[in-house]
């Protein structure tokens, strides 16, 4: 059958290609199946041929079988599933698509928030110092090709891999917030009258944001081999690491240093546009971390053999390379002491972080000791953060569809 990515002129009437029946047939078949109570696949995925070879996995775009069986929640997989993914419901993994209501909720749009006193701010030559200036510049040079990176990843690489109806919803409402912290950097940039060039080219031209950029796509480009397909273990190992990469390291890690210098900024009244920008970014970023890890660990309840101990190995080492390339990061965003930061801060807050990612997806902590030295960046994540209404929208502003009115 067709898929999306597959010329045409490769596909040819082989015998092994899914028989189509008739109406005759198929409800033969299926009154058979209903008196014997014996299931009927849904989809033969092994007998869909391209030329000479099977497609492996489902997409969604498989035949439709006439009279199959009706899907069960025991059906459902995280990986790995041969049911119809074109069913959204019996909902298995509930949590999933709360998940997904919750982000709906609480939509937002860069335009919102006004940026004024950021662009008198930014225009005053005396309104920051160069220190500043570097840290508003080079985490929009980042952030704008990070969430750019995850977004890819999203749509060519990860929906593939995600066997479930749910999860999909879920990772088609994140790859949309992706594209809206993108609009919301270029927001800032444009707001601010900054070289449009210097920005989104940083990845290309500055060590410390290019070499956490090239970590984090050796795994998204791991993910969109158009060769790799899940269903055995070493694959399925493979898919779980560069989940852990892409979950845990990249939105876990890596935009954490970012968060704070900016957060940091806002909570001293300066660039508190751009800072409320990037609240309600890091608001977005921590749903689709937690979902990550819920995939994550799911994927390990049901594939306890993927859980080894060298794979848990190979996983603190990737941690570890992470926490080294973000430190890196911050000493270069911060050379000297701002803001009340310093370096040697955020070295120990990311060991902090790395314990905590650890400790979430069931690995032992890394740094023994380690402590949280921004203890309101926790206040920020976790709590509910009363406003003014009249002067800025509360970050857990909801739409009027999700509003309780009694």
């Amino acid at each position: 059958m067709l898929t999306w990515e597959d010329p045409t002129g490769r596909y040819t009437s082989s015998a092994r290609t899914t028989q189509r029946l008739t109406a005759q047939e198929a409800l033969a078949s299926y009154e058979k199946a209903e008196s014997t109570a014996s299931p009927v696949p849904v989809v033969d995925v092994a007998a869909v041929a391209v030329g000479d070879a099977p497609v492996a996995g489902v997409t969604g775009l498989e035949q439709v079988e006439f009279g199959a069986r009706r899907l069960a929640v025991d059906d459902k997989r995280m990986i790995n599933c041969r049911a119809d993914l074109n069913q959204l419901v019996p909902f298995k993994y509930r949590w999933a698509w709360q998940k997904y209501l919750d982000a709906c909720a609480n939509h937002w749009m860069p335009q919102e928030i006004n940026m004024n006193a950021d662009i008198a701010l930014w225009k005053d030559p005396n309104g920051l110092s160069d220190d500043e200036r570097i840290v508003i510049k080079r985490n929009l040079g980042f952030f704008s090709t990070a969430d750019s990176l995850v977004a890819n990843n999203l749509v060519l690489a990860l929906y593939r891999h995600i066997t479930n109806p749910e999860c999909r919803q879920y990772l088609l409402r994140q790859a949309f917030e992706e594209a809206l912290h993108t609009h919301a950097y270029q927001y800032c940039v444009e707001s601010l009258g900054l070289d449009e060039a210097e920005v989104f080219n940083m990845y290309r031209e500055v060590p410390a944001v290019h070499d956490k950029a090239a970590w984090a796509m050796r795994f998204t480009e791991s993910l969109g081999d158009p060769t790799f397909h899940t269903g055995n273990p070493a694959d399925d190992q493979r898919l779980l690491r560069d989940l852990i990469a892409f979950y845990v390291v990249f939105e876990g890690i890596f935009f954490y240093v970012g968060f704070v210098q900016i957060l940091s900024m806002g909570r001293r009244n300066k660039m508190t546009g751009v800072a409320e920008q990037f609240q309600y970014i890091l608001r977005d970023e921590s749903m689709h971390m937690n979902f990550g890890i819920d995939v994550i660990n799911q994927i390990k309840i049901e594939n306890p053999h993927l859980w080894t101990a060298r794979f848990q190995e190979q996983v603190h080492t990737l941690i570890r390379e992470a926490v080294d390339l973000e430190v890196r990061y911050a000493r270069d965003t911060m050379p000297r002491g701002i803001l009340g930061l310093n370096s040697n801060m955020f070295e120990e807050y990311l060991h902090y972080i790395a314990n905590r990612r650890c400790a979430q997806i069931g690995l032992s902590e890394m740094f023994s000791g380690a402590t949280n030295p921004f203890p309101w960046m926790s206040e920020l994540i976790d709590l509910k953060k009363e406003k003014n209404f009249f002067e800025t929208r509360v970050t857990e502003y909801k739409t009027g569809g999700a509003l309780n009115w009694d």
